[in-house]
């Protein structure tokens, strides 16, 4: 199955979760009015999610004029990938890491820490760079989005499930109590499952991009590194924000766990040497950032 197939089935079954604790709650009519909720936070989230990302990490907005360095490996890294230049931010924190946001490539931004900037060479930062630019040409940004913006509100449901009641038709009070442990949970596992399927194609795509798929496989284990040691202070005040960022900027993160947002790093690794080994790289030259 590819990954846009999985991604697909996935996203369905958490819609599907979604109508079917609405279901348990209230009927037919609770199916319905869930659908209707999920529809409008879906439409609130599809334009404002970046904005409300940015502020919520500190991101702050670079131009060549303050960033010529980065900027110019973005533009060339987009330009090579035939997409929109996205905007660029720089996110103060040692922890070396980076996330994408926007609703499409035409609304995107990505965003690098200091710490990214500071302690990696020029190429993994370019392949950290056309990993997050995969994202927005895939649109995992709005999926990834979409998708805990239906977790959120299906943890919601099942706060208010018992205030909802439950009629005798559907067990009395035993649906809203299945909602109310079993959906959020249940929730928190699609999208998990979605966020792990998305990374290893935006690690394909990302090494395509860059050229190299040893510069990301490299990137990858020195951010994993350093992220276990350095805490990332915007990410831990907003753990739902964890799965964004190309390596999990939570501690005690990043293996094929149940419960982590992110693939086993060192599963992608493998995965991107195995692809270095069909030749699968190009020349690619790339801006310096300066350190």
């Amino acid at each position: 199955m590819t990954g846009y197939a999985k991604t697909a089935l996935l996203m369905a079954a958490m819609t599907a979760l979604f109508m079917g604790a609405g279901a348990l709650v209230g009927g037919a009519t609770g199916a319905v009015i869930a659908l209707i909720v999920a529809a409008v936070m879906n439409v609130v989230t599809w334009w404002g999610s970046d904005k409300a990302v940015l502020s919520m990490t500190g991101a702050r907005l670079v131009t060549e004029q303050s960033a010529p360095q980065l900027v110019r490996m973005v533009h060339q890294l987009a330009d090579r990938a035939g997409m929109p230049r996205p905007a660029v931010y720089v996110i103060e924190s040692d922890q070396p890491n980076a996330f994408a946001t926007g609703r499409d490539p035409a609304n995107a931004a990505v965003a690098a820490s200091t710490g990214l900037l500071a302690r990696l060479s020029q190429q993994e930062i370019a392949a950290v760079m056309a990993h997050e630019l995969a994202h927005i040409r895939n649109r995992d940004t709005l999926i990834m989005t979409i998708t805990a913006t239906m977790a959120g509100a299906i943890g919601m449901l099942g706060n208010f499930a018992f205030f909802l009641g439950g009629s005798r038709e559907r067990g009395g009070f035993l649906g809203p109590l299945l909602v109310m442990i079993f959906a959020p949970f249940a929730a928190a596992l699609v999208q998990m499952a979605i966020s792990r399927s998305r990374e290893y194609e935006a690690d394909r795509v990302g090494a395509e991009i860059c050229g190299d798929p040893l510069w990301l496989a490299g990137a990858l284990r020195r951010i994993e590194q350093y992220a276990q040691g350095i805490d990332n202070r915007q990410a831990e005040a907003n753990p739902a924000l964890a799965h964004l960022f190309i390596i999990n900027p939570l501690h005690g993160g990043g293996r094929d766990a149940l419960f982590s947002t992110h693939p086993s790093t060192e599963n992608r690794i493998a995965a991107l040497v195995a692809m270095s080994g069909r030749g699968d790289r190009r020349e690619s030259s790339v801006p310096r950032v300066r350190r």
